[in-house]
């Protein structure tokens, strides 16, 4: 501790440097705190449906494989199951392939199982009565400036109609909205339509369901409803993998995409850039203080503190920046998840992150700072104070 005063002097010599340094460093912190957050929604999703007061039922091998409707049946009368539905993806698009939207193939009872969907009775009793109703989220409504009793044109990007085009038009009835914003924001971004017109004017569904939405009747049960559920299909052409919704959402994720390979590539990516900026501020920092390091090792310093000074002030530095970047990223995790409407959900900013950062922080520190700091140890006092 007695060196500190010394280290902390000079790792503020160049204020304004030492200040953008630390800078850089808070940012790319802050960016693996998010990025990790991330990655471990993803790890952690699916290891367990116990709480969970739905789940949702898909095929094992690829969530573009359909299911039988006769599961329907079999699935509710699974014990502990209290309500089944089922939806299909549409994969809509609204004039340009560009406007993707978040649209489903719904079953009539699908709306019961989700309360947080506020839909006012008429247009729901509106939407259950017209073969080519649509129910939308009052964010898409605003979006595209719709209006209810509207007739739009959808293209989908997967199924086609009756008459081979991937054209389909569809009557807005009523408008959808999430009951709090907070958790369930992205409702206000789908659109719903009607199973039943979907599968009789397609010919790719031919009475298939995309996923069973199930309610259990006790949280503390969901877990072993689960696997009940998924031994209904065993050693079966389709075999089915029952986890919560989240869970889901990542599986699909992760089918699409490597997540754990692209959030690893721009971590790596970070900190290589990092690693280049912060060792040629310590690199330069020595280099303006030779003459300085040549007096301390005049007046008594040995070679192995000077280098466990020049390493200190380094480890000091990045410590400085990381802690700031990770602090930051715990603080705005959860205001992202909240901002996002549930759509991105991180988890708070576990100890094993925090370690992790800290463990990259000091690695990170000794690494830059190693070579300037065998360097300031091997300096000759005649040649280093004669300025050669």
């Amino acid at each position: 501790m007695k060196y500190l005063p010394l280290i902390w002097a000079e790792l503020f010599r160049r204020k304004t440097r030492t200040i953008l340094t630390l800078l850089s460093i808070l940012a790319a912190f802050l960016l693996f705190g998010l990025l990790n957050g991330v990655r471990d929604s993803f790890a952690q999703a699916g290891q367990s449906a116990a709480g969970a007061e739905r789940l949702q039922t898909g095929s094992r091998l690829s969530f573009i494989q359909a299911l039988p409707m006769a599961l329907h049946a079999r699935i509710a009368q699974v014990d502990g199951v209290e309500a089944v539905t089922y939806a299909n993806w549409f994969g809509g698009a609204y004039q340009d392939p560009r406007n993707q939207i978040f649209s489903f193939a719904v079953a009539p009872n699908y709306l019961d199982l989700y309360p947080e969907i506020a839909v006012d009775p008429k247009q729901r009793e509106a939407f259950n009565n017209t073969r080519t109703g649509i129910l939308v989220g009052e964010g898409l409504m605003q979006r595209f400036g719709w209006e209810v009793g509207q007739r739009i044109p959808l293209q989908s990007t997967i199924f086609p109609n009756r008459d081979g085009s991937k054209n389909w038009e569809f009557d807005i009835v009523g408008v959808m909205s999430a009951t709090d914003k907070k958790s369930g924001g992205w409702y206000d971004q789908m659109l719903l339509l009607q199973w039943k017109y979907f599968d009789e004017s397609t010919p790719y569904n031919q009475g298939q369901a995309g996923w069973y939405v199930s309610r259990v009747s006790d949280v503390d049960q969901a877990d072993r409803v689960a696997k009940a559920i998924d031994a209904l299909s065993a050693n079966s052409p389709h075999e089915t993998k029952t986890m919560t919704e989240q869970a889901a959402t990542a599986s699909w994720m992760k089918q699409m995409a490597d997540i754990g390979l692209i959030v690893g590539s721009i971590m790596g990516a970070v900190f290589f850039t990092l690693l280049l900026l912060t060792g040629n501020t310590m690199a330069q920092a020595v280099r303006e203080r030779i003459p300085e390091l040549a007096v301390l090792k005049t007046i008594g310093f040995r070679d192995g503190s000077v280098l466990g000074l020049v390493l200190a002030e380094s480890v000091v530095l990045v410590l400085i920046g990381g802690v700031l970047g990770l602090g930051l990223a715990a603080v705005l995790g959860p205001m992202v998840s909240a901002g996002s409407g549930g759509v991105i959900s991180l988890p708070p900013m576990s100890a094993g992150s925090w370690l992790l950062g800290l463990g990259l922080m000091i690695a990170i520190g000794l690494l830059v700072g190693l070579l300037p700091a065998l360097r300031a140890m091997r300096l000759n006092i005649v040649d280093a104070l004669a300025g050669r």
